[in-house]
């Protein structure tokens, strides 16, 4: 297949553009590169690729020196003139959209970046979609949508107007967007709920990098709502799995579908959703309690009230994933912590000690 992803600098993107090479398709990556968090992370995952610093210019095409499959621009989705040209130069079968502006917390400070990214950009997604015939589009939605809900798991069968934060109002926007470009014009679309990603080359606003730094560095880590949040942590290689399946798979209309009883996860258009997670609950604080196994090392734990936009407990019905694309997550909890640990220590002991 020919695949543009965009966020391929991402920590999702990232993993699964390096599948995607690894399986012989053709790959364009996409990335702003942008300053939310350290963008020297961001260049190295790159240069995992085969793709080098000093060569990346701002709407220049850079050709992998490990592999001439993989093709790396950087650039806005909100710079529509150039998603046009990629698009137009592309002919791409599959459109992986995973660049997003991500962070509940940031959304309570810098409402608008989310806009512009997230529903600006997403708009001009569609738009190169619909114009060039693209055969599907995968785009990340995120288990935020389900917001004040409380019924778990959580399904995709369930309900989403109620969100916690902005963030996840343009998650569930994009879901809304994709549903109009699929009934008006027949696009095929598929909405992936991430639940709580983490492995190695993760981001540093993540739990589990800021938890193995802060540990590291003998300061204390702050655990939200007096250590009583649960979460369905979904190991990075299990949701690259997910997504390639899905890429494949390409939506119809639910011809059982009703108006008059309209179900939340499908459509009489080409348009589903997805959870994609563990279907596993963990206490953070047994999450904390595994990072220090691996590190050899006790936290200094101090419990803080919840914050605005976190949800307490998260757990994915995956029964929908399961039975379209036999998905089986597979990486328990403390094997893929001790994979990032022994990253995060080759990673900033060894090389970039200095960083």
């Amino acid at each position: 297949m020919n695949i543009l992803i965009t966020g391929s600098a991402g920590f999702i993107g990232f993993h699964l553009a390096q599948r995607f090479v690894r399986e012989g398709h053709r790959v364009t990556g996409l990335d702003n590169l942008n300053h939310y968090y350290d963008v020297q992370l961001k260049f190295d995952r790159l240069q995992q690729v085969g793709i080098l610093e000093d060569q990346i210019q701002y709407g220049k095409v850079t050709t992998s020196a490990l592999d001439p499959g993989y093709r790396f621009v950087e650039g806005n989705l909100e710079d529509g003139s150039l998603i046009e040209r990629i698009f137009q130069k592309g002919s791409f079968d599959v459109v992986i959209n995973l660049a997003a502006q991500a962070g509940v917390r940031h959304s309570l400070t810098h409402p608008h970046d989310y806009i512009q990214s997230n529903v600006v950009g997403f708009l001009n997604v569609l738009e190169g979609c619909r114009t060039h015939a693209v055969k599907h589009l995968l785009y990340a939605s995120s288990s935020s949508v389900y917001g004040l809900n409380e019924q778990m798991p959580l399904s995709t069968k369930q309900g989403v107007d109620h969100p916690m934060s902005l963030y996840a109002a343009t998650k569930k926007s994009n879901e809304l967007m994709a549903h109009s470009y699929s009934h008006l014009y027949g696009l095929p679309t598929t909405g992936l709920r991430f639940f709580t990603v983490y492995g190695p080359w993760g981001r540093p606003d993540m739990a589990l990098f800021i938890f193995t730094k802060a540990i590291l560095a003998g300061e204390p880590i702050r655990v939200f709502n007096h250590g009583n949040m649960v979460r369905d942590f979904t190991y990075v290689d299990d949701i690259v799995e997910g997504i390639v399946r899905l890429s494949g798979h390409i939506p119809g209309p639910d011809t059982a579908w009703s108006g008059h009883t309209p179900s939340h996860d499908s459509s009489s258009a080409p348009w589903r959703v997805f959870n994609i997670g563990n279907n596993s609950e963990v206490q953070l604080l047994d999450f904390v309690h595994a990072i220090e196994k691996h590190l050899g090392k006790k936290a200094e734990i101090r419990l803080e009230p919840i914050q605005p936009g976190d949800v307490p407990v998260t757990r994915a019905d995956v029964s929908e994933m399961m039975e379209a694309v036999g998905y089986r997550p597979d990486t328990p909890v403390s094997e893929g912590i001790g994979r990032f640990v022994d990253w995060y220590l080759d990673y900033y002991g060894g090389r970039n000690a200095e960083r």
